[in-house]
């Protein structure tokens, strides 16, 4: 692949996951599609929530350490935490870097003591996990950087497994040329073989069979699920991008106009449409209101630079 297309891709991916978690975040005032492009319409700026900074914080630490650095990774999201409390952040992170201070233990130790020490299997690690799919996208140590990544915060097997699998549709979607048709079977089956636990292979197969027999969003949705929990929510986000490969737009509003935890569904799926697509599938007129666009942009080209 050609730096310019990879560059191109990385642009997508990581912009393409704040605009999706930005016009997410506004989709809980404005659910009606027709009054959300209204919204969009008319504000000159979009604001990102924590799925976004946490995603910039793995960015950082990729680009300092050159692989996941689970102590570094998690002092770096507890800073940008500090800097940035109001940015919407759940209570398990913070919990995670208030334990770290007070005990002196590890990221992951702290993020296994959550839930009665079983760990989050909230979609967290997902929402943020684009820069790993992307400075990974061509490495046999996916899964596990991926899980690295995951565990600082969420230490339960299905948390890991599902950030995984995000990580592994934007890794594919890198790989993937556009022109050249979107090859559905073949990267349905990779997604289900990478998979590790049952409830998320479990989860790919129901995202298989929705496409498989044109299953109306509203309907995935009911089957596959669009909570908090990353097994109910990345499915449905890879499922909007399955069912609109080709568009960024559809991509997007089929993630978040289904209810749910739509700033999420938004990033997740932006994040693999614009790995597949580029950053010239993004709508301009979007594109020039993002908050902070310039600090990301700059991110993501040291990322496909770093290559």
């Amino acid at each position: 692949m050609k730096n310019t297309d990879l560059k191109s891709k990385f642009l997508g991916a990581m912009i393409g996951s704040a605009l999706g978690d930005a016009i997410g975040e506004l989709a809980f005032q404005f659910p009606r599609e027709e009054n959300l492009r209204s919204e969009l319409d008319r504000l000159s700026e979009v604001r990102y929530t924590d799925d976004t900074a946490m995603a910039l914080g793995l960015a950082e630490s990729i680009l300092d350490q050159g692989i996941i650095d689970e102590q570094h990774l998690g002092q770096t999201f507890s800073n940008n935490f500090e800097r940035e409390p109001w940015r919407g952040y759940a209570s398990g992170p913070p919990t995670v870097f208030y334990q770290v201070k007070q005990k002196g233990i590890t990221y992951s130790e702290a993020a296994q003591g959550l839930f009665g020490g079983k760990g989050s299997f909230g979609n967290g690690a997902a929402m943020r996990i684009v820069p790993v799919g992307l400075f990974f996208h061509d490495s046999p140590d996916l899964y596990d950087q991926a899980c690295a990544s995951a565990k600082v915060t969420h230490a339960h097997p299905v948390g890991m497994d599902g950030a995984a699998i995000q990580a592994c549709a934007v890794a594919g979607a890198v790989n993937l040329n556009p022109e050249e048709g979107f090859p559905l079977e073949s990267s349905l089956k990779a997604l289900v073989d990478f998979a590790r636990t049952t409830e998320i292979r479990e989860k790919m197969r129901l995202v298989k069979q929705s496409i498989d027999r044109e299953i109306s969003p509203k309907a995935a949705t009911d089957l596959i699920g669009r909570t908090v929990a990353v097994q109910e929510s990345m499915p449905f986000a890879v499922y909007s991008f399955l069912r609109h490969a080709q568009s960024f737009e559809d991509c997007i509003f089929c993630a978040i106009m289904n209810g749910g935890d739509r700033d999420t569904l938004g990033a997740m799926a932006g994040a693999i449409a614009g790995a597949y697509l580029g950053i010239e599938a993004i709508p301009q007129s979007w594109l020039q209101k993002l908050e902070n666009l310039t600090y990301i942009e700059q991110l993501a080209s040291r990322l496909a630079e770093a290559m």
